[in-house]
């Protein structure tokens, strides 16, 4: 790799990890020597980048769409330009697509360019006082371009300044300022581009102080009851996540309707593509059934009005919140709104906002570049049934739970994994973000045996994405012993965790799965426990567990036959024994340790005669499996004729009559 793309990434992640600078991926970086050019693709993150993100193309080529003859067809000029901009591609095998502000970079005659959107530059960008307060503060010295449609009439636009530029001072402009858009740096070494924003940056500061003492303000407890249900309304065939965000500075400008609108409406192209046009406003804000009255209301005038489903709703008190169809998605809306509000607010102190005109929004929204830059956004595997579902999974942390969360989050479900053993599910959160995904997984402690802690798991999984899918009620205690061994207090401990902690996870799981269904008759939803091959054959000296678990086989069809009416579906799948999990193999307090002390398996010498024993009892001549079980629970998820079942995954050691 050269140095010099060294450099270039090096940059990149510099101030695409600095939301100051650049927001849900937007910005753009470039290095060139004589003959070729090296770009950021198109919907790459700069936070992210690495050399695989680069497209590299022949600047003899690109010199070509300079002096080429396009339509005036805005439509069929920009397709044109794309093609040529294609043909100018060095490495086609790697099948990334240049940036549309590629020829923008190639006029410009700096080895290095740094394309950014500085939250505190715009402010300024999009004042009604941008061109004046550029100049006062910066002088001639830099090149301020008045808004142009992005594409092919921005590239001819400003090759004629920076020509006239060149006319005038024997040289390309170092800054150059784009009206409602952000700004170019140029130079031939990195660090003197660091230097220059660093000096941009304390001049703006001096005119416009920065926002600060920016505070996070609480979820209030009445969205558990609204977010589901406008979630289910803004998502269409695949459910969406909803994110929320509310703090001083939002709570400051989104008092009242009127005084939120003047400064809400698109003032950069970011804007229109994250979020649209147009939000939609809930001032009723008192009650739960408030707010959904008016959204109910106003939802379906929104839609006539404008076209689409509103990316954005503000709720009086409550906050912002933002539909996606991932979670990071519906976060990168919410940071290019919260984004909007602060741009606004340094716009109002230069002598006013200067918003986008409707012919300009709807230029950008209509473009193809950013159709496209949508496209790229949607999360992989979309044709998965489970792409974007919001599960929880108890007794997450280790075992089956683990396993389950695990194979769930790789289809692009958002895991909510709750355990009482915080290290491990810390841990084990992390070792699953540890690879770029569009979903998103948390960590939860709970005790599954205290009511108020699993009430708690399902508030918390509300507010972090907006509703809930799936239930998978795993987490479950062991002891085994006979009648002259159990006493009442391990009795009671084994019945809470195995058998109370099920029906605390269905209770308040359906509340927020039948809000969900009001509004969506059709929209199924999952109970699933994690059983036992012991809920469905006795289990000697082991009575405490297997009564539990009998006991919630009982549940499952009593749940089933109750939540039925509103697509809940209930079950449970019980599995044979899983030698390789901690419940059977902690050498402590595992299974095969605790029946050889107890002598349930009669002669067995050590864990090895144990296990060996089980295994024996088994016709597939071994123990059940993390994929047994997995091809079970999706099965359960994908029919949609079956519910209050207890499905037996036991090899053949357990056969239903």
């Amino acid at each position: 790799m050269k140095p010099e793309i060294n450099e270039l990434i090096e940059i990149s992640k510099y101030y695409g990890c600095n939301k100051d600078y650049v927001i849900a991926g937007g910005g753009n970086t470039s290095y060139k020597d004589s003959d070729t050019i090296w770009i950021k693709a198109s919907g790459q993150s700069l936070a992210d980048l690495n050399e695989d993100c680069l497209v590299t193309l022949s600047r003899q080529k690109l010199q070509n769409i300079s002096t080429a003859v396009y339509s005036d067809e805005p439509v069929a000029r920009e397709e044109k330009v794309k093609e040529d901009l294609y043909r100018s591609i060095l490495d086609p095998q790697k099948n990334c697509r240049p940036s549309v502000e590629t020829s923008l970079h190639e006029i410009i005659q700096y080895r290095f360019i740094v394309h950014l959107h500085p939250t505190l530059i715009n402010g300024i960008l999009c004042s009604r006082n941008a061109k004046s307060l550029i100049q006062k503060l910066f002088g001639e010295s830099v090149l301020f371009v008045p808004y142009t449609d992005p594409g092919y009439t921005l590239f001819k636009k400003l090759e004629s300044e920076i020509k006239a530029y060149r006319l005038k001072f024997s040289h390309d402009p170092k800054i150059i300022f784009l009206e409602n858009h952000g700004s170019f740096v140029g130079a031939d070494t990195t660090e003197e581009i660091k230097k220059i924003y660093e000096d941009i940056m304390q001049k703006i500061k001096e005119l416009v102080p920065p926002v600060s003492d920016v505070s996070a303000l609480p979820f209030n407890p009445i969205l558990n009851k609204v977010l589901p249900t406008i979630r289910i309304l803004l998502s269409g065939e695949q459910p969406g996540v909803m994110r929320f965000r509310n703090n001083t500075l939002i709570a400051r400008f989104s008092q009242n309707q009127q005084e939120f609108h003047k400064i809400s409406l698109p003032l950069t192209p970011d804007i229109i593509v994250y979020c649209k046009t147009r939000y939609l406003y809930i001032e009723q804000s008192a009650t739960a059934e408030k707010i959904l009255d008016s959204f109910r209301y106003q939802l379906p005038h929104f839609i006539s009005e404008y076209g689409y489903l509103p990316r954005v709703v503000i709720i009086k008190d409550m906050g912002i919140f933002a539909i996606g169809d991932s979670y990071v998605n519906a976060e990168s809306c919410l940071d290019v709104y919260e984004d909007l509000i602060k741009i606004s607010h340094y716009a109002l102190l230069c002598g006013g906002i200067k918003f986008l005109i409707p012919e300009q929004m709807a230029f950008i929204d209509q473009w193809e570049v950013e159709n496209y830059r949508r496209k790229i956004a949607q999360p992989e595997g979309t044709l998965n049934k489970l792409n974007n579902k919001i599960a929880i999974v108890t007794g997450g942390a280790q075992g089956f739970g683990a396993g389950i969360a695990e194979r769930l989050f790789a289809m692009n479900v958002n895991v909510v994994v709750a355990d009482l053993n915080e290290e491990s599910g810390k841990s084990f959160v992390s070792s699953l973000s540890v690879k770029k995904s569009k979903n998103k997984a948390v960590f939860v402690r709970t005790d599954v045996s205290d009511a108020s802690s699993v009430k708690d798991l399902i508030i918390k999984t509300v507010m972090e994405f907006g509703g809930l899918d799936l239930i998978v009620s795993n987490a479950g205690v062991l002891k085994a012993g006979g009648l002259d061994e159990m006493d009442a207090e391990t009795f009671s401990k084994t019945t809470q965790v195995n058998y109370n902690g099920y029906f605390y996870c269905a209770k308040y799981a359906a509340e927020v799965m039948k809000l969900q269904n009001q509004e969506k008759p059709g929209y199924f939803t999952d109970i699933i426990q994690i059983n036992s091959k012991s809920g469905l054959k006795g289990s000697n000296r082991n009575f405490a567990y297997s009564g539990a678990k009998f006991g919630g086989i009982g549940l499952t069809q009593s749940f089933a036959l109750e939540l039925a009416p509103y697509r809940i579906k209930v079950n449970s799948i019980c599995p044979g024994n899983f030698y390789e999990g901690p419940l059977w193999s902690d050498p402590h307090t595992g299974l095969f340790v605790q029946y050889l002390k107890t002598g349930k398996v009669p002669g067995a010498k050590n864990i090895d005669d144990v296990r060996k024993f089980y295994e024996e009892k088994v016709p597939m001549k071994r123990g059940c499996k993390l994929e047994d079980v997995m091809k079970a629970l999706l099965y359960i998820i994908d029919q949609e004729y079956e519910t209050g079942q207890a499905v037996p995954v036991t090899g053949g050691q357990v056969m239903l009559g």
